[in-house]
């Protein structure tokens, strides 16, 4: 006789769990963004120092099984929370250097899925890569790339006539077409990952749905400055 072996407890998540889930990963990829993007500006080190802190808050959780999910979810989480505070806080200046740094947890998100090991949060990890790579495209494909280290480069209150040269850049017919077409494609992709149904699928739908609202707000701010 064939063993089969009983699903997880994640895999057995009611519709609820599920939904829990998929606002926990909006959550884990918008509103860090906007704690992380100051705090790694003006105190470094201080962040990527609570990489730890996510660290152990992931360990503890995943030890038990009634929270387990939401650790596996916070070990995703770490490796974003990781790049982040490497990037922006000493690489911020080079672009190219963006996804490759954001790509650090990679190796072990990958080995982690062969080994039916953190599915959750492997798969919310490489949601958010996913997004990441799509809007990073969008910059080399609008050539918008140089006032990314114009912005890099200046003072705060000198930022808005960069950011003004950028949007006219974006309003060209290509740059309006390519939004519009990569947005499809998040929006696509979203969806179908939350149609799959199962925690990890929704997980990874909505760190990548989720790419859509922070660079929309990313983009109002622009607007506005």
């Amino acid at each position: 006789m064939i063993a089969v072996s009983e699903p997880s407890f994640v895999e057995r998540s009611a519709p609820p769990r599920a939904l829990l889930i998929f606002g926990a990963s909006v959550f884990l990829v918008s509103v860090p963004v906007f704690f992380e993007a100051p705090l790694v500006r003006s105190l470094p080190l201080l962040s990527l120092l609570l990489t730890s802190v996510w660290i152990w808050a992931s360990i503890s959780l995943s030890a038990k099984p009634q929270t387990k999910h939401w650790g596996e979810l916070l070990t995703g989480f770490t490796w974003t929370w990781l790049a982040g505070s490497l990037y922006w806080g000493w690489m911020r200046w080079e672009p190219t250097l963006h996804l490759p740094i954001e790509a650090i947890g990679l190796p072990i998100a990958l080995w982690g899925l062969r080994k039916n090991w953190c599915k959750l949060g492997n798969f919310f990890y490489l949601g958010s890569l996913f997004g990441t790579a799509v809007t990073d495209f969008y910059f080399y494909l609008t050539d918008l790339i140089p006032y990314w280290r114009k912005l890099m480069q200046v003072e705060p209150d000198a930022v808005q006539p960069i950011f003004q040269q950028a949007l006219m850049q974006m309003y060209t017919p290509a740059g309006i077409f390519w939004v519009i077409s990569l947005a499809a494609l998040l929006l696509s992709v979203g969806i179908l990952s939350l149609r799959a149904r199962t925690p990890h699928w929704v997980a990874f739908g909505g760190a990548v749905l989720s790419t859509i609202l922070v660079d929309s707000l990313f983009w109002v701010a622009a607007t506005l400055a």
